[in-house]
């Protein structure tokens, strides 16, 4: 018999394998595997508790401030073997409904606007109420569709964009002093979006996004860590509008007929 007979068949004959090749250590790569893991349940589990404890923090607080306005002998946990969490929520939505509905009325009208033209006489508080009271008709009863769209600005300075939302069209005086066609444009920062710079834009230089608003405030507040996808066609998204490349040794003036002139810049 040759040698060739009295050879074992390995596996690695058998699939054609190298026999010299050395085996993949079991154990490598189970480090990342773990690390993936976790990082995999934080991302499940931290928006669910944060979410869960940040609403267990508003009913506490809201059931004792509503349960210090009631006496004891009304507080149903007086009679109750067990706690009774988001009672005082439910009561408080009983009692804005029940407000809402006398409102509607005649009689609710007629208070409503008695107490109108009361606080607008008083210095101070007319101003704060005025103030509140738009900007809650604005968005509660949506009688304007402004804080809806996010636009891209260039901002602070060529070649820098940021994400901004329309607040409405640009009126009055601020309007009649400009040439264009301004809009109102508020700019968030990072990563509390409360907070902001009010801007009047050009509606020319402002670049609509088709992202939705809840995801453009999710960009923002995570300071660009969640992105939303791009859901334009793909003509669109192969085509760039606007470009963050700036000259070195030319400034553009901007003139009123909307003709951009390359001077040099002044060496300082």
């Amino acid at each position: 018999m040759s040698d060739e007979t009295n050879d074992p068949v390995t596996p690695e004959h058998a699939e054609g394998q190298d026999p010299s090749a050395k085996p993949a250590p079991v154990k490598k790569g189970v480090v990342a595997k773990m690390r993936g893991y976790f990082f995999a349940g934080m991302l499940v589990t931290a928006p669910i508790a944060i979410t869960v404890y940040l609403a267990w923090i508003f009913i506490n607080f809201v059931d004792s401030q509503v349960g210090n306005m009631f006496p004891p002998r009304f507080n149903p946990e007086t009679y109750l073997p067990f706690a009774t969490p988001g009672l005082g929520l439910v009561i408080v939505i009983a009692v804005l409904i029940a407000i809402g509905w006398v409102a509607a009325s005649f009689l609710g009208r007629f208070f409503h606007k008695s107490i109108d033209r009361v606080l607008a006489q008083v210095p101070v508080v007319r101003n704060l109420y005025s103030t509140v009271k738009q900007i809650f008709e604005t968005v509660l009863a949506q009688r304007s569709n402004a804080f809806r769209e996010a636009v891209l600005v260039e901002y602070p300075r060529r070649g820098m964009w940021a994400i901004g939302f329309i607040t409405g069209r640009t009126e009055e005086e601020v309007q009649n002093l400009t040439v264009e066609e301004t809009v109102n444009i508020f700019l968030p920062t990072t990563p509390n979006p409360t907070s902001g710079f009010l801007l009047f834009l050009p509606r020319k230089d402002v670049i609509p996004l088709s992202m939705s608003v809840e995801e453009a405030i999710k960009m923002v507040i995570s300071g660009g860590i969640v992105t939303p996808p791009d859901r334009r066609p793909k003509a669109k998204r192969d085509k760039p509008t606007v470009s963050a490349a700036t000259y070195e040794e030319l400034d553009i003036a901007r003139e009123k007929d909307n003709t951009p002139v390359l001077i040099p810049r002044e060496n300082k």
